[in-house]
């Protein structure tokens, strides 16, 4: 397939990368400045409409591993203080939109497990834990919660890829449940969300589906 992704140069997105061209798929990277990545770079920043649909036009599907750092964050509090994380959201936007101009439809996006308790969580994890998660990353899962509306008000072929806490690693065995929580999952490689992502392009039953994946 030829696919483009964005937030190539976080883990997830430098995984989706390499395992893509060992695959043997045509992929193209996003990203905001010049990078070695063993594949066709497009420079651009979200707001740049037209070079974002050029890196969309006549692909398959788009992969979204698109994140802020906690350093880059910081940085731009110290330069805007007050400033809030809506990378995701403007991400989701900037994406459905070039989707929308170029007619690609399949969208593959990274979600967090760890923004929503539900069913699927122990009493413990939905009672205790999650709560606490969501009091001290609660920045970051509202920014996701506006970037999974943008995904389903599109009208597009989405499927979010959510896994708990991000660990280095090979790929190994891991679970995954549609649309609630894995009972008992604590963590999943990058490698293994991306390994996810491209699953979810072979899966019609994952389409506006959010899967939870966990070891």
């Amino acid at each position: 397939m030829k696919l483009t992704v964005f937030g190539a140069t976080g883990g997830i997105g430098r995984e989706l990368i390499r395992q893509g061209r060992a695959r043997g798929h045509e992929m193209t990277a996003v990203s905001r400045r010049p990078v070695d990545l063993g594949c066709a770079v497009v420079v651009a920043g979200l707001g740049d409409t037209g070079a974002l649909a050029a890196a969309v036009a006549g692909r398959d599907a788009v992969l979204s591993a698109l994140g802020m750092r906690p350093a880059e964050m910081k940085a731009r509090r110290g330069r805007e203080p007050g400033a809030r994380s809506t990378v995701q959201a403007d991400g989701a936007r900037a994406e459905v939109a070039a989707m929308l101009a170029t007619g690609v439809r399949r969208i593959v996006s990274v979600d967090a497990a760890g923004r929503v308790a539900d069913r699927g969580d122990g009493p413990v994890m939905r009672h205790v834990v999650k709560p606490l998660l969501q009091r001290v990353l609660g920045e970051g899962f509202a920014d996701l919660a506006v970037a999974e509306q943008v995904l389903r008000d599109s009208g597009l072929d989405w499927t979010l890829i959510a896994p708990p806490r991000l660990t280095d690693g090979p790929n190994r065995p891991y679970r995954t449940v549609l649309d609630v929580n894995v009972r008992g999952g604590r963590t999943l490689s990058r490698a293994d969300v991306a390994d996810a992502m491209f699953r979810a392009l072979d899966e019609p039953a994952w389409i506006h589906r959010r899967i939870n994946v966990a070891y």
